[in-house]
């Protein structure tokens, strides 16, 4: 009876070594690769999900300024800038919906703020004097944040905005995202009733 020597069974287990370090290595590979492709497609998700809502409000809003809680009408029915001290954004926009038919205007007052990386939107349950609710966080990991105003046809940082001022033509918001880098979004303000 002839069997295999010493030297033929440690090539067969080498061989076997090597092609079993390649299997568990494609493996630890494809399941790293899938945790990053998720990740990236949450992050893309968040990302799609902001432009989505900021886009809404952009294109609903109105030209109704707001009341505090001690009945004082605010400036400016939109406001915005890049000061710490100010929202990104403040404005009023048309088309909350409704379902349940609550007592409660179709018009809402939403706040667009940068807080600790977090680009939040905060939104009043009531339109004058309401207290804000809690904030939605759009975005995670954001380093910086600033915005601008197509007004009568210049780009600027800041609107001066009157009582009787318009709406600008368009906003324009650069975020620079702490994984992703710097994004700038331009959206379109119609302020015209849907």
């Amino acid at each position: 009876m002839k069997g295999f020597t010493l030297v033929e069974m440690l090539v067969a287990l080498f061989v076997f070594s090597l092609i079993a370090t390649a299997g568990v290595t494609m493996m630890r590979f494809s399941a790293d690769n899938r945790g990053i492709v998720h990740a990236r497609a949450e992050r893309l998700a968040e990302f799609q999900r902001t432009r989505a809502i900021l886009k809404s409000d952009l294109a609903q809003a109105a030209e109704r300024r707001i009341r505090d809680g001690q009945g004082r009408a605010s400036r400016e029915a939109f406001q915005g800038g890049n000061s710490a001290a100010t929202p990104l954004l403040r404005l009023t926009r048309r088309g909350w919906e409704n379902p349940d038919a609550a007592p409660r205007a179709s018009v809402q007052y939403v706040e667009y703020r940068l807080v600790e990386g977090r680009l939040e939107r905060l939104a009043r349950l009531a339109l004058d004097g309401g207290a804000q609710g809690v904030p939605q966080v759009l975005a995670e990991r954001v380093r910086n944040a600033s915005v601008g105003f197509l007004w009568h046809g210049q780009w600027i940082p800041t609107l001066p905005g009157g009582p009787a001022d318009p709406l600008p033509q368009a906003v324009k918001l650069n975020l620079v995202f702490d994984d992703i880098g710097p994004v700038s979004q331009l959206f379109v303000v119609s302020g015209e009733p849907r």
